[in-house]
This record gives structure tokens, C-alpha cells and sequence, in this order.
């Protein structure tokens, strides 16, 4: 059955770890959850990827810093794979140790995730039994995680491969417009914000959220392709000219299209919330939107949070023709547009995190080219 699972490229990285948990099972029934954090070095951030879980999952849309968890920090040193034979042991102010105690968790084993010395995440397994991994039952379920490890593994490298092609011709752009650098930090945070809060709503799981993280930054690639004299144009655009801007998005829908081409990349099951991104992000709620004049449901759920998420940036963010709004001034508007142009719901959830939004603004502070 493994070899089999391992065959369908068309399942997702979470579908198969479901799968895999579901093998792992026949032979270990108590073992109730197998979940995956992701690790982003360049931030030094866990985040939550994938589980399987037996019930709900006590840990979902959650993130911290690998430096603030001393006990991960030292497996990801020492390589070694932690057991942990009863949780109720555990200091009550351990977070994670706290949400499985709550779901009746009482045993784990956690794995660090690495490949030529580079750490990509963890592994978690779970038991509601006291000293359930037993050395033959750790020898068995770790035959399994290396499995799980390689899927990770070449999801992760094949996502950030694909994603830096993407990138590079994005680069082309980013020298030529004023929407670089900070602006993509920034606006690709709020849709992660957004995303998070929306993804019970939309039954999506946190491989979903980290990819609308990722490729938000993406959504105006096609803009490599648009002439300077309009790119560049400091006022506003003629009607002609806009029409010309416009074309951006099918562009972009090309560009992106021919790399998952020359990729051999047709199966990434990651690829349909990057197209979705580029290829709608201008659609509007009411249908006024280009370039098909989508509305409302119709417009992908990844597109109307990238839009709210970029519309709010470009406010908040000086141009050589205009002035930053403040933040309660872009909330207002983003108010009068929500039902028209913008998703109520990603209105809603953005504002919602005013506080968040300030950190992200300081980490990221706007220069003059934003």
C-alpha cells in the first residue's frame, strides 16, 4: 500500500500523511495523531503544515520562533528523536504540551525533519496511552517517518524551486515599478493573517495558508511585461494606457503557466492557489473587476484575500504620487468596499488584527520605493 500511496502524485502532502497515519495505525491503533511544522529559517518560525489527527487537531494556524523552544532547538542539534512518556510531567506553561494534554494526549514522540544539515520541520506523533512508544513501536513508527520526511522534503524543495523561478522573473519587475521589496513582505503577512482566519470558513488546512503566504508575493508577476512608459507613468493612466496595465494578469497567467511547463510540475497540487492568485486578484465582488468580470463566489477564495491584503498595503504605503493613508483611514475604506469591490470576511479578519498589522509595518518599514 505504501508504494502505491507514494505513486499518487495527485494527493496532496497532507492527503498522504493521512494515509500513511491510517497504515501506521493498523499495526498501532492508539496512535491518534501524526502532525508536520514546517520550518522557515530565514524568520526562525515553526509553523503548523499538516496533521492527521483523530479527532480535531489541538494545534492548528499556529506559529512560533524556533529560538523560543529550547527542547526543539536541542533535537534539531542533536538530531535525535525525542519520546516523552507522560505530558502530565511537563511544566504547565509549555504551550504545545498543554494543547495535547487538553485534547487527552499523554505520550508523543517528536522527530526533527533535516537533509543535508538544513532543518526543513518536525514531526509529531501522539498517544492518549502512557509509554506507548515502546522501542519496538518506535522502531516501527520511525521506519514510517522517514517516509513522511522525504514527502516533506521534496514538497518543500520543489515548492521553493518552483517559487524562485517565479521570483526571478518577478525581479525583472521590481527595479521597473514601486511595488517592491517591503510591499510583498508586508501584504503577503496580512494574507497570511487573512488566510488563517478564514480557512475553517473555506475547509482549508494549514498547507493551504502557507502556500497563500508564499505566493502572494507573486500575484503581479505579469507586470514584467508591461511597457515602462506605462509602468513608470507617474499620474494617472489614459484609458488606452490602463487597458495596456490590465494585460498584466494574462501575462502573468503565462509566466507561470510555461514554468510549471518546463518544470514538469502539472501535478503540484500547490500550483492551483498560485494561479489563483495571479490569474484573479483583480476581480471584484460585483463583477467590476478584469479581466473576466467574475463575481462574487466565483472569484477564488485565495484571490479575494491577496486583493484585500494588497489594496490595504497600497493605502498605507507612500507613493512618489501620493501619500501614506493611516491605517484607520484604509480600514474605512476597506469598510466602504467590503460587498462591492473587497470579501466582507477578509475586511473583517484584516481589521481585526490592527495590532499585528503595526508589528508588521515596524519589522518592515516602508522606504521610498516601499
Amino acid at each position: 500500500m505504501l508504494q502505491q500511496l507514494l505513486s499518487k502524485s495527485e494527493l496532496t502532502l497532507a492527503e498522504r500523511l493521512c494515509k500513511i497515519h491510517e497504515e501506521i495505525r493498523q499495526l498501532h491503533p492508539e496512535l491518534c495523531r501524526v502532525a508536520i511544522a514546517v520550518y522557515d529559517e530565514e524568520r526562525d518560525n515553526l509553523k503548523t503544515f499538516a496533521h492527521s489527527t483523530d479527532g480535531s487537531s489541538p494545534i492548528s494556524f499556529y506559529e512560533a520562533r524556533l529560538s523560543e523552544a529550547k527542547s526543539l532547538q536541542e533535537l534539531a542539534n542533536s538530531s535525535q528523536t525525542r519520546i516523552i512518556d507522560d505530558l502530565s510531567q511537563i511544566s504547565g506553561d509549555n504551550f504545545h504540551s498543554q494543547k495535547l494534554l487538553e485534547s487527552g494526549y499523554l505520550s508523543s514522540m517528536t522527530q526533527p525533519i533535516q537533509f543535508n544539515g538544513k532543518l526543513y520541520g518536525f514531526l509529531f506523533f501522539n498517544s492518549p496511552v502512557k509509554g506507548f512508544f515502546s522501542d519496538l513501536r518506535h522502531a516501527t513508527i520511525k521506519a514510517y517517518a522517514g517516509v513522511i520526511s522525504l514527502l516533506l522534503i521534496n514538497e518543500l524543495q520543489t515548492l521553493n524551486t518552483f517559487k524562485g523561478a517565479v521570483q526571478t522573473a518577478r525581479e525583472f519587475s521590481r527595479f521597473r515599478d514601486e511595488e517592491t521589496g517591503n510591499h510583498l513582505e508586508r501584504m503577503s503577512r496580512y494574507a497570511r493573517l487573512i488566510a488563517r482566519d478564514l480557512a475553517p470558513k473555506h475547509y482549508k488546512e494549514d498547507d493551504w495558508v502557507e502556500y497563500v503566504f508564499q505566493f502572494s508575493p507573486l500575484h503581479d508577476v505579469g507586470k514584467v511585461a508591461v511597457p515602462d512608459d506605462i509602468l513608470l507613468k507617474p499620474g494617472k493612466l489614459s484609458p488606452e494606457e490602463f487597458e495596456h496595465m490590465k494585460d498584466h494578469v494574462t501575462k502573468g497567467v503565462e509566466i507561470i503557466t510555461m514554468m510549471n511547463n518546463e518544470f514538469g510540475l502539472n501535478s503540484l497540487n500547490f500550483f492551483e492557489t498560485l494561479y489563483n492568485i495571479v490569474a484573479y486578484h483583480h476581480e471584484c465582488l460585483n463583477g467590476k473587476g478584469y479581466p473576466y468580470g467574475l463575481e462574487g463566489e466565483e472569484i477564488p477564495i485565495e484571490a479575494r484575500i491577496c486583493t484585500v491584503a494588497d489594496v490595504f498595503d497600497a493605502l498605507t504605503s507612500r507613493r512618489p504620487y501620493k501619500n501614506a493613508w493611516t491605517n484607520e483611514d484604509a480600514f474605512e475604506y476597506l469598510q466602504s468596499q467590503a460587498g462591492k469591490q473587497l470579501d466582507p470576511d477578509c475586511v473583517t479578519s484584516l481589521i481585526s488584527h490592527s495590532e499585528r498589522i503595526k508589528s508588521i509595518q515596524a519589522e518592515f518599514v516602508e522606504d521610498y520605493m516601499g
